[in-house]
This record gives structure tokens, C-alpha cells and sequence, in this order.
């Protein structure tokens, strides 16, 4: 006999942690299983770390959408609970005057998106702010700032546990099926049917989904994994107070300089397209990130960079092609009721992720 549960949540990352924190706070009965043995120790824990104003994103897209609503909810969040976290500002540079028709574009970008706070620094302003950054020109981002992921999850945890969530590590879902129209899944060789399953599994989602007998694997989409590598200064401080962001490159944001809650910068991430799940920092790629970092920071010391760590972007766009919005993938999509796939969810899903348990617990009530 299969035991049943109300809502089965399938990763404990940051996204995962927000969706069962909602459903519980709702008066779900919430489950949450993982693979791993921790909590966070992919996607949500491996990034910049940074809370994104919502600039890039297409107009009218999810990620757009949730970007915008997520930073102010996070930001009411981490103040409310304790969780650290710091209103930096970024700057957007245009470092050659070729450049400074894209930083209009950007602004007008994140204009269309609700983002309104943006403005343009000057040459001389910019001597001001940051003495060693060289750009002819830059946007100023106030509402861009870092929180300490960990201690967000943390947080998000301890929410969904005191609302009554059960946690269940060391766990990966291998197999399951669809039985009576919803779905059932096999933990520890025991069938669990559940009334709602969301899979926040990152870069297991497309695993989890293939793993359930009867989904139609025609609504599995495709997976492109692009690792960014970042690097940190071997020695000494980067003489930064704002972070530092080039104009965006293919895949990702360009190799920009962020600053962790004690200061220390970093820099990254890259591109890095990849056929595996792979951690590995190759030292010999700091080579690329000299040339890029220089032009900005032409006062970069020579071998001041040494591999911090690495992190795994589950894309739905491959290499040299427009980058993909999230997919929140319900019923309606693949006819299955209770299920619910989270697909493609890299940056902004940090910053995004109470929005998108929001949108995942509506959607949930419904199905």
C-alpha cells in the first residue's frame, strides 16, 4: 500500500525552501526530500549571491516579473528575520565610448520592467565613487545589493519547520508513476502518492521528471548546463564599495566583480558550457578573466587571482541562443494534476524566490 501525502516538495534548495515555507504557512501538510545531505548545496549556494534589481529580463516575462517583486519581498524579508544582506548598489560600465548606446538600452530595458531607480554616472562622478574603476561611463543600480545565502535558506527552513514541514534528506527520487491521474513516487522503496508534487529538484529537475512513468516526456524540455567559474584575489582588497558589472555577455552577465558581506571581492562567473555536472576550477581559465577584469580594473595585479569555486546554471537555452525564461509547468501544460515542474531556474532564482513560491502555491491550490 502506498502512503499518501498533501504536498511532496522535491529539492531543498532556496526556491524549494520558499515553495514549502508557502504552502505550509497556508495550511498544507508539506514534505520536503533531497538528494543531498544538507540543504542548499547546488545551485543556491554556488552564485554571486547577489540580489538583482531586475534590469536584463525581457519584458513581460517571468522572470522579469518575479525579479521585481522577489527583491523587494526579499529585502522586507532578510530585515525582518535577520538575515544579512546590504543595499551595495551596482554599476554598469561602458568602458569605451562604443559601448555607452548599450547602457541607454539597459536603462530603457529596465524601465519597461518596473525598474525605475536607475541613473546615469558621468566620467567625473565616477572618479568619485570608485577612484580606481575606468569607464567612460556607467549606470548606477541603488536597489542591487548581496545577502548571505546560507543564512537566507536557513531562514526559509526554519519557517517551513516551525508551519509544520517535514524534512527528509539523503533522499533522491528514482522512480515513480502516475496512478489514478496524479503522480506517486518511490522514496527509500516505499510508493508515496501525493495530492500536489512540486519539482524543485534544479538541476535534477529534468531527472525527477524523467523518472515518473507515464509524464510525457514530450514536455521535458531540453537542458543546457553552463558553469561559471569565479575567482577571488589571492592577496589583499579590491579598493571597491559598489559591485561592478560589464556590459552583459552571451549566456550570462560578463565576468563582474561582486563584494561578500565581509568585503572580500570576487569575480565571475564565466560561461562555461558543460555536458556534465562538474565543481572543478580550472586555474588555467584565470587567464581569460585577467583581460576582462583589466578593463575596468587596469590595475588588476598580475597572479592576484586564485579559484574560489564554481557553480551550474540549469539553462533551457544552449550556447548561442537568446536566453530562456523560467518555466513553471503545471497541469495545464502536461496534463497531470498535482504536479507541478519547475524547469530552467538560474539567475534571477535567488533573488526571486518568494515571488515564485507565490506563483507555485497559487497554481498549487488550483490543481
Amino acid at each position: 500500500m502506498a502512503e499518501t501525502v498533501d504536498c511532496l516538495v522535491v529539492g531543498a534548495g532556496v526556491i524549494g525552501l520558499a515553495v514549502a515555507r508557502e504552502l505550509a504557512r497556508g495550511g498544507r501538510e508539506v514534505v520536503i526530500v533531497d538528494a543531498e545531505g544538507a540543504i542548499g548545496t547546488q545551485t543556491s549556494s554556488r552564485n554571486s549571491e547577489v540580489i538583482h534589481a531586475g534590469i536584463y529580463y525581457p519584458t513581460g516575462s517571468v522572470k522579469a516579473r518575479l525579479c521585481v517583486r522577489g527583491r523587494e519581498m526579499l529585502y522586507d524579508y532578510c530585515a525582518d528575520r535577520g538575515v544579512e544582506h546590504r543595499r551595495l548598489g551596482k554599476l554598469i560600465v561602458a568602458t569605451g565610448p562604443e559601448q555607452v548606446s548599450r547602457l541607454t538600452a539597459i536603462n530603457a530595458q529596465a524601465a519597461a520592467n518596473g525598474v525605475l531607480d536607475l541613473r546615469r554616472v558621468g566620467a567625473v562622478e565616477l572618479a568619485d565613487l570608485e577612484p580606481e574603476l575606468v569607464a567612460v561611463e556607467a549606470l548606477l543600480s541603488p536597489s542591487t545589493g548581496i545577502v548571505d545565502s546560507h543564512g537566507l535558506m536557513s531562514a526559509l527552513h526554519r519557517d517551513a519547520g516551525d508551519a509544520g514541514t517535514t524534512t527528509v534528506l539523503r533522499t533522491p527520487v528514482t522512480s515513480g508513476r502516475i496512478v489514478d491521474g496524479r503522480p506517486e513516487i518511490d522514496l527509500d522503496g516505499t510508493p508515496v502518492r501525493c495530492d500536489t508534487l512540486i519539482n524543485c529538484a534544479g538541476l535534477g529537475a529534468w531527472g525527477v521528471a524523467h523518472a515518473i512513468d507515464g509524464f510525457p516526456v514530450e514536455r521535458i524540455p531540453k537542458r543546457a548546463l553552463a558553469k561559471g567559474n569565479y575567482y577571488s584575489l589571492a592577496h589583499g582588497r579590491a579598493p571597491f564599495s559598489h559591485l561592478v558589472y560589464p556590459i552583459p555577455a552571451d549566456g550570462g552577465l560578463g565576468v563582474h566583480l561582486t563584494l561578500d558581506l565581509a568585503g572580500q571581492a570576487r569575480f565571475g562567473p564565466d560561461v562555461e558550457w558543460s555536458d556534465a555536472v562538474d565543481y572543478t576550477v580550472d586555474a588555467g581559465r584565470a587567464d581569460a578573466f585577467y583581460a576582462e577584469i583589466r578593463k575596468y580594473w587596469p590595475q588588476l595585479p598580475d597572479d592576484a587571482l586564485s579559484p574560489a569555486y564554481s557553480g551550474i546554471r540549469p539553462k533551457l537555452a544552449g550556447r548561442g541562443e537568446p536566453n530562456a525564461d523560467f518555466l513553471i509547468q503545471g497541469p495545464s501544460e502536461h496534463g497531470i494534476d498535482g504536479l507541478i515542474n519547475l524547469f530552467g531556474f538560474e539567475s534571477p532564482g535567488l533573488t526571486s524566490c518568494l515571488a515564485i513560491a507565490e506563483v507555485v502555491a497559487l497554481l498549487a491550490s488550483r490543481s
